[in-house]
């Protein structure tokens, strides 16, 4: 009876434990995977979900399985929008917002901001990022293994090239945790096998954040020659973008140029059995319920005919411009059991928004010191609540015209473009201004109906641009003079034991003569770095 007894409170005890586990927030199911997948360059309606003639059953099923965000908004050129992924804050802060990182650019993002994946990490997840950096690659602080991934594999720059020999501007530009690799084979495949390999070998003890984004479909365009042949037949019927590319279009036309259309497709068809591999990866491991899957692309599609070949319909303009086509984005986001599959988000998400919504959903903090520019989502996805963002969303451009910029203001219900075209004499400010949540085809432009509208917004979009860092990324693409490129992009990063402790700002010998300095600037750029003006105070920044 005794013995008896005690097995019968031991009975109890376990009951009560599983009962509190599944009460407790603190002993609640595993913390989820998280898998980040972008495509570059991918146009608005080209996924086959949307009727597009290209097939993208892998795309088509995370729409099918997961949630639609049809107002996901993203910068209109690659570098903003991937720093802005990793940091959860605006690229005009980080110096990171007219232009890419080029070859020849010394900087990066700021090594004194937090990156999503060291969250993460930081929580015990394991982290890897497969496929395309683009955000620094002068100093070792500046690279993925300095920023919270633990693994690294693919390339520093863009636009490698999708077969061997994969480099930028001459030098090799393929590498695993700064190691030069020779890979034979589709670079868009060798990405997929990389990232299904990495999430089969993990530790599954631990929860895992894998990124990986593409090249795909970014130029230089390339398939593997059964979808060449596949699309080879395949007729150009996008409608014109409406846009200033348009002109470009017509002057590519006249010269004998030849649609990419055909071959953009099958370069977004082999992305697409590229996402496919990773998702049967996560089939094969049994942690499909178990896994968040975030897919986006990082700008809309290139829309100059003879290059690209993405199709942004119904939206007008695309890659580099603000209009909806190069800003609003195909994005998709799959948890089973956990979002409802088939949904739509009636609200507007941004890129910066990643971070902090997938940070609530895995239940871990974000660690960063600075305050995020973006908001926390996962309310509005998870249970379809009211998110409500402070004052309006902005992204610029100047590629690839220097000093030729175009910005954009919006909200849920107004967007104001700007375009602003300085010359060696003069400045030109045009402006257009649509009434977005009816009219997202930006077909009337409503400037001279609402002036004061218009005047208000302009002046929003000023004091955004008074955050940029005077020395920030711009539309140089062209080298310096006499600039020579490495033969191997692996050894360029300068390793940090060479380098002083502490970065440089500028010239000023002292700090309140910078805070100084920076104020004569006003408008023009910042010397203080992640400074916040003082409006009322003539734009000085808080000490």
């Amino acid at each position: 009876m005794k013995r008896s007894s005690i097995g019968m409170s031991g009975a109890w005890l376990a009951l009560l434990l599983v009962f509190i586990g599944a009460a407790s927030p603190g002993l609640a199911a595993p913390k989820p995977n998280v898998v980040i997948i972008v495509a570059d360059d991918l146009g608005y309606a080209d996924p086959g979900f949307r009727g597009s003639a290209i097939d993208t059953p892998s795309i088509d099923a995370l729409a099918a399985g997961g949630m639609e965000l049809p107002r996901f908004y993203v910068a209109p050129i690659c570098s903003p929008t991937r720093a802005a992924l990793m940091t959860g804050r605006d690229p005009i802060r980080l110096g990171v917002s007219y232009g890419v990182i080029l070859p020849w650019d010394s900087g990066g993002v700021h090594t004194s901001e937090h990156f999503m994946p060291e969250s993460f990490q930081a929580a015990g997840y394991q982290t890897a990022i497969v496929g395309k950096w683009h955000l620094g690659h002068s100093q070792q602080g500046l690279t993925p293994n300095a920023r919270g991934f633990d693994h690294f594999y693919g390339h520093l720059h863009t636009e490698v090239g999708y077969y061997p020999p994969f480099a930028n501007v001459g030098g090799r530009d393929f590498q695993r945790n700064g190691k030069s690799v020779e890979e034979e084979g589709y670079e868009t495949y060798l990405l997929a096998k990389e990232a299904a390999n990495w999430i089969a070998s993990r530790d599954k003890e631990r929860p895992f954040f894998l990124y990986v984004p593409f090249l795909a479909p970014h130029e230089p365009l390339a398939a593997p020659e059964e979808l060449v042949e596949k699309y080879a037949g395949l007729k150009d019927e996008r409608p014109p973008a409406r846009s200033p590319s348009d002109k470009l279009s017509r002057a590519a036309r006249m010269t004998g140029r030849k649609s990419r259309r055909p071959l953009y497709a099958a370069t977004v068809e082999a992305m697409d059995q590229a996402i496919g591999r990773i998702l049967t990866a996560l089939d094969r491991e049994k942690i499909v319920d178990e896994t968040i899957v975030l897919f986006f692309s990082d700008n809309g599609a290139t829309r100059v005919y003879g290059r690209g070949g993405g199709d942004n319909s119904p939206l007008r303009g695309g890659k580099a411009e603000t209009y909806e086509g190069g800003i609003r984005v195909v994005s998709l986001i799959r948890w089973p059991g956990m979002i409802q599959s088939g949904a739509k988000l009636d609200q507007v998400m941004t890129v910066m928004d990643v971070f902090p919504t997938l940070a609530s959903a895995a239940g871990i903090e974000t660690r960063g010191e600075r305050k995020l520019d973006g908001v926390d989502m996962w309310p509005a996805i998870k249970r379809g609540q009211r998110v409500e963002r402070d004052g309006y969303v902005f992204f610029g451009c100047e590629i690839p015209r220097y000093g030729s910029f175009n910005f954009t203001a919006f909200d849920d219900e107004w967007k104001l473009v700007q375009w602003v075209e300085q010359d060696p004499v003069s400045t030109t400010v045009t402006h257009e201004l649509f009434k977005i949540s009816e009219d997202p085809g930006e077909y009337t432009n409503l400037a001279q109906a609402h002036p004061e509208r218009v005047q208000a917004m302009a002046e929003e979009i000023l004091h955004w641009r008074a955050l940029y860092p005077i020395n920030g990324t711009r539309a140089r693409i062209s080298a310096p003079p006499g600039w020579h490129p490495p033969l191997d992009w692996a050894d360029y990063p300068r390793p940090q034991a060479t380098l002083q402790a502490q970065p440089v700002e500028s010239m000023a010998p002292t700090r309140p003569q910078q805070y100084l300095l920076d104020f004569m600037l006003g408008d023009r750029g910042r010397l203080v770095y992640d400074c916040e003006p003082v409006r009322w105070l003539g734009g000085v920044c808080k000490p």
